[in-house]
């Protein structure tokens, strides 16, 4: 049996935080900005991708609300669209920046945040959890780069430090016992939102609480006969495992808890996955190293080996798989690939088959930009 690291808790934050940090660093985003002024492919594609799109629109018009309120499957949708994808714009606003030194952008971005930080105080209804995980894990990553990069200033920083820690934080930090992507994707903003106000006690909080949930969210045969669990979920029976996991009775390296959901839902578990795995490298700790990038990498190729078309067999969520992966592999793939030289085929066919990838429009944007074949 394969052992890995324990998780790390007092001391998994860094002694002191880097920056920019949340996702992507500045020597990613150098390499990337080389890539693109020397109109070298993938990258080129990707940043006309990007620039093309409505979240580069610098006649955006933000829509804050002081409540937004998300029910089931967005319904209502009351701020829920709008929210997400100003974020979004803010952060792709800052990616701008940052490779064309354009400062209409970096003044965008900081239009968009300042818009929301002036006037949201909740989230509300029964989606409230993943929707403060979605938006707030693209508020820190243009925050970041704005912050650390951009020389004209950003007079009200601190109050959006303050949205972040009174609105956003307190919705995310304590986790969920939904489907594993909610609360995969609230550490990720907790994890982000963390570095940005360099609060090193709730980052700790946050990875630690991650961990858990990564290793009960892909499933390994070093495991044993069953997937781990998360304690306060009292999953302490076969049945109850099973029927967590979507009926799912035959368990198999790179199986995770929402496949036989759908590949969409898996796809943003798995993201939010490697976007923690990458901040974390970036402040210094590299989860790659541990179980979390073994599952990660085995989580990848599974699901990726279905979209490329091979059959399913029958012990595989009765034979029939809703697939719709989405533009997440590129991180992962990255890290583990390029960075470590794990040999991933069936990542790799996907990944390149998707480039350029866009957005999700939820909380993925740009990541063969940010990320394809970046070695920094």
């Amino acid at each position: 049996m394969m052992t890995w690291p324990a998780p790390r808790h007092a001391e998994a934050a860094p002694t002191a935080f880097a920056h920019p940090g949340v996702t992507v660093s500045r020597a990613q985003l150098d390499f990337t900005r080389g890539k693109v002024d020397a109109g070298a492919q993938p990258w080129k594609s990707a940043f006309d991708q990007m620039m093309a799109s409505k979240y580069a629109d610098l006649n955006r018009t933000p829509k804050p609300r002081t409540t937004v309120e998300c029910g089931s499957y967005s319904n209502p949708n009351n701020g829920c669209t709008d929210e997400r994808q100003d974020a979004l714009a803010a952060y792709t606003d800052a990616l701008a920046w940052y490779i064309t030194r354009d400062d209409r952008y970096a003044k965008k971005s900081i239009q968009l945040m300042d818009a929301w930080s002036a006037v949201i105080k909740q989230h509300t209804n029964s989606n409230a959890p993943l929707q403060t995980g979605w938006a707030g894990s693209s508020w820190p990553r243009a925050a970041e780069i704005i912050k650390y990069t951009y020389t004209g200033g950003w007079a009200n920083s601190g109050r959006f430090a303050t949205m972040l820690r009174t609105v956003y934080l307190p919705e995310v930090i304590g986790g969920s016992n939904s489907n594993g992507n909610w609360e995969l994707s609230m550490m990720e903003a907790a994890v982000g939102i963390s570095v940005f106000l360099e609060d090193k006690s709730s980052y700790d909080k946050a990875m630690a609480r991650f961990r858990t949930r990564a290793a009960a969210y892909v499933y390994l045969a070093s495991d044993g006969d069953l997937p781990k669990t998360v304690p306060s979920q009292n999953l302490d029976t076969r049945a109850k495992i099973v029927g967590y996991w979507q009926g799912q009775s035959t368990f198999v390296t790179g199986l995770t808890q929402e496949t036989c959901r759908d590949f969409t839902h898996t796809g943003y578990g798995l993201s939010a996955m490697s976007h923690v795995a990458e901040t974390s490298r970036i402040q210094g700790q590299d989860l790659y190293g541990t179980d979390v990038g073994e599952r990660l990498r085995q989580a990848l190729g599974f699901q990726a080996k279905y979209q490329l078309g091979a059959a399913v067999p029958s012990r595989l969520c009765g034979g029939s798989l809703k697939l719709g992966l989405g533009p997440v592999t590129e991180v992962g793939y990255n890290a583990l690939h390029n960075r470590l030289g794990i040999a991933m085929s069936n990542t790799q066919a996907l990944t390149e088959r998707q480039r350029p990838a866009g957005s999700d429009n939820l909380f993925v944007a740009w990541e063969t930009l940010t990320h394809g074949d970046n070695p920094s």
